[in-house]
């Protein structure tokens, strides 16, 4: 396991790696890296791809560190390249969540290349109203500073009502675990959610795709991933039925799935 970080300019941005496999896994997470990266995390995020470690070398990105003003969906997929040819990544799997899963969609886009097959999982392809009213929503918590209260807001909005009425009173103490010294970064990421639109570049996707989706998902709507299906030609859709936007944590049998695709 590595815990690594790329130069990218005047700053880096940090990685995890795990696994021994010649195939690579390329691993975008959402709007949370915005408060938490990935920096010195490898043997906790490698718990769930344990499947792949035979077959597949895994990394999980972050943003680079320093995020400038305006700093859009696209600029991340670019330093995304950027950083898998620095570490030598010619073609992976990639898989994007939520915001990972727009710059997913981006580096497919404008890096085709560098991508073998693409995993799309709760995500949309542009910012439409439920995701401009979550998102606005947590951006004005952040910018009080209510902390508790935001992490509290995003768990409402991802898990399956089952999941949280069996978490929901431990929520509280577990966002202190995840409180930044500041919003900055966080607010720079949301921002570029809410300007981003990909629809109009979806057809130039030419990979092998899959969509993962959930059926009651509170914070891109139920309709973003068959507008990603309808979209993306010859892209597969599978949606977990009864969950929302925590799917990949919910579901046992996500990274089953995805470790299924990427294999066949």
């Amino acid at each position: 396991m590595k815990n690594g970080s790329v130069l990218l300019g005047n700053t880096e941005m940090d990685y995890v790696s795990f696994g021994e496999g010649e195939k690579r896994l390329v691993v975008l997470p959402g709007l949370s890296d915005g408060l938490t990266t990935v920096k010195g995390k490898a043997w906790f995020l490698s718990v769930p791809y344990r499947k792949f470690f035979r077959d597949y070398t895994v990394y999980l990105f972050s943003r680079k560190n320093d995020i400038p003003e305006g700093y859009s969906i696209e600029d991340m997929a670019d330093d995304q390249a950027s950083a898998m040819k620095s570490l030598g990544i010619g073609q992976a799997c990639v898989l994007g969540g939520s915001q990972g899963g727009m710059i997913a969609q981006e580096l497919a886009i404008r890096h085709p290349a560098l991508v073998e097959k693409l995993i799309l999982a709760v995500t949309a392809p542009y910012a439409n109203e439920t995701v401009k009213a979550v998102v606005s929503g947590w951006m004005e918590l952040a910018e009080r500073g209510n902390h508790t209260a935001l992490m509290s807001d995003t768990a409402e909005k991802m898990y399956s009502e089952r999941y949280l009425q069996k978490y929901r009173k431990a929520f509280p103490y577990l966002s202190k675990l995840t409180k930044p010294s500041d919003y900055d970064r966080f607010l720079k990421n949301a921002d570029a959610i809410l300007r981003f639109d990909a629809r109009r570049e979806l057809p130039k996707i030419g990979c092998p795709t899959l969509i993962i989706a959930g059926s009651d998902d509170h914070t891109v709507g139920t309709n973003a991933s068959s507008e990603l299906r309808s979209a993306i030609a010859g892209s597969e859709l599978f949606i977990y039925e009864g969950l929302g936007h925590g799917a990949f944590e919910e579901a046992k049998d996500f990274y089953d799935r995805v470790l299924a695709f990427c294999s066949k």
